[in-house]
């Protein structure tokens, strides 16, 4: 029997390997993509573009009002977003306070209405450190919470939690993931500013793997 999957999709490198992994799987899938008022909504685009390729309906859900509340400098205009590595302490201006919960809860409602068994969203090891929504111990809370918010269960997957950038970009070139077509970059200008903490991720992942970032080759 197929199997059924909401998978949240973002636009950028990590949720757009998953997406393609699960249809080559034979998923039955549906994605949620969300506009929370993020400087690099130009992601929104990459993840509609990849959803009509492998021709998975998509909803892009508008939370724009997210970033009244958040705070982050990845939705606020008068902050700017801090460059330089993962590890370091100023990139946790980078943080948008409980988004993946926001999130998942409403992916789980349209999981349960829809009838379907699953949802997977793209964590992963990279995210750890920084980003409180993606570690371990919270994709387990959210999957108990799961278990107890409604008589029909759904299942919440994180299958890339323990691998870090460079093991999804193993996924994926064999998937011909389109990677020129997805985006990383926090600023959301027009070219990446190669000097983020998500574009140096990126950055590192392609040099680990040898290969170079087809997004620079456009």
């Amino acid at each position: 029997m197929v199997q059924k999957a909401v998978i949240i999709v973002s636009g950028g490198m990590d949720s757009t390997t998953l997406l393609y992994d699960l249809a080559n799987q034979g998923f039955d899938l549906h994605a949620v993509t969300f506009d929370y008022g993020q400087k690099h909504s130009k992601e929104i685009a990459c993840a509609t573009r990849n959803c009509k390729a492998l021709g998975v309906p998509q909803k892009i859900i508008n939370m724009k009002f997210f970033a009244e509340l958040a705070g982050s400098s990845l939705t606020t205009k008068d902050k700017d977003v801090p460059e330089g590595n993962y590890a370091d302490e100023n990139m946790k201006q980078t943080v948008v306070p409980n988004r993946n919960m926001v999130m998942l809860a409403i992916a789980a409602s349209f999981a349960i209405s829809s009838k379907r068994d699953y949802i997977f969203y793209g964590a992963h090891s990279g995210d750890h450190a920084i980003y409180p929504d993606c570690r371990p111990p919270f994709v387990q809370a959210m999957k108990n919470a799961f278990n107890l918010c409604d008589w029909s269960r759904v299942r919440l997957e994180a299958p890339y939690l323990r691998l870090n950038k460079a093991d999804i970009l193993k996924i994926g070139f064999p998937l011909s993931v389109p990677y020129e077509d997805t985006w990383t970059c926090y600023k959301g200008g027009e070219k990446p500013c190669g000097a983020c903490g998500s574009c140096t991720e990126r950055a590192e992942a392609f040099r680990i793997m040898n290969i170079p970032d087809p997004l620079y080759q456009r």
